[in-house]
């Protein structure tokens, strides 16, 4: 699967009974692999337990729904947040933004917005991480580009920049890829 990282939102009923989940009501969340992508499914705990799968999710676990919060007017002017770049930039799907991407993901794991989930590591190199947003329940998978300390320095300063409005995401200048990425040895 050639997909590096996506969001993916919470269902407000549950994929087997289709009943409408009720605030706080325990639920379980499942990332399926499918050929193209991950699919996300969520379950009343019963309809978990009960229903028969000739499938093995990728990752699962148990959580409390949240009914979405009530809509508040926006602010005349937007500001960037860590949450809203790293939105942005997972839509595009710019595999030269993917060192930015994890430090946001860390970020914001933690600001306590992200909860990690699960990690796997790939085939290609590096680990498949995947969070859930504590408010929103959306998924987010991420990968882990396994950065060397001599590489960090360089991406906070590409985030700081795209977060305080000095840098936009179309003059971003890409970050090298690491020595693991490049395919060159990397010294343990």
């Amino acid at each position: 699967m050639s997909q590096e990282w996506n969001i993916r939102s919470r269902g407000h009923a549950c994929s087997v009974c289709a009943q409408h989940f009720t605030d706080k009501q325990p639920c379980v969340s499942v990332l399926r692999e499918m050929p193209e992508a991950f699919e996300r499914r969520d379950y009343h705990t019963l309809c978990w337990r009960d229903e028969k799968r000739d499938w093995r999710p990728y990752s699962f676990w148990e959580g409390a729904y949240e009914a979405p919060p009530v809509v508040v007017k926006d602010e005349p002017v937007k500001k960037d947040t860590a949450e809203t770049l790293l939105r942005r930039l997972i839509l595009l799907e710019d595999p030269a933004m993917r060192n930015v991407v994890y430090v946001l993901a860390i970020m914001l794991e933690r600001g306590k917005q992200l909860v990690e989930r699960d990690a796997k590591p790939q085939e290609g190199g590096g680990i498949l991480r995947v969070y859930e947003h504590k408010k929103t329940a959306d998924i987010f998978t991420v990968l882990d580009p396994r950065l060397r300390m001599d590489e960090i320095g360089t991406v906070q300063q590409q985030v700081v920049a795209m977060l305080s409005g000095t840098t936009h995401l179309q003059t971003a200048a890409p970050v090298a890829p690491s020595a693991r990425e490049a395919g060159a040895p990397v010294p343990s």
